[in-house]
């Protein structure tokens, strides 16, 4: 199975260390899944993590350690396509990757753009708890 985690996802998971987010990272961790990301979510990421309301409420070496973990154990898809169809064109860059990656979900906590749609490129888009659902 192929699985994009929305950024929101990410930051969730850190910040939030017994939440939906953070049990679906520990199952890419344990090999669940395949992550795939691409270097403009590692770019979003990093400056999400640097914004000051969210900067005090995680431990640094937190976030360089699931940055790294991105890095070494996600599939990397490098080119993708240009996709105009999310509200928020922001996040555009993640349904490019659904469909050059050819996921499977996209799990997000965006209800009002990505979530709305449902559905790219074979890809459901559902959030951490629905997401979480298919592995208890």
């Amino acid at each position: 199975m192929r699985v994009i985690l929305d950024t929101n996802i990410l930051v969730s998971a850190i910040l939030t260390p017994g939440g939906n987010a953070n049990l679906v990272v520990r199952w890419w961790l344990d090999g669940r899944f395949v992550l795939l990301t691409c270097s403009e979510q590692l770019v979003e990421l990093r400056n999400t993590l640097r914004k000051p309301y969210i900067v005090g409420h995680y431990r640094p070496h937190d976030a360089g350690r699931l940055i790294n973990l991105l890095r070494k154990l996600s599939l990397q898809i490098e080119s993708l396509p240009v996709v105009h169809r999310s509200s928020d064109p922001e996040d555009d860059f993640l349904l490019a990757l659904a469909q050059a990656g050819e996921a499977d979900y996209l799990v997000t906590g965006d209800k009002a753009g990505l979530l709305a749609l449902k559905r790219h490129a074979g890809a459901r888009i559902v959030t951490a708890a629905q997401f979480s659902k298919l592995f208890k």
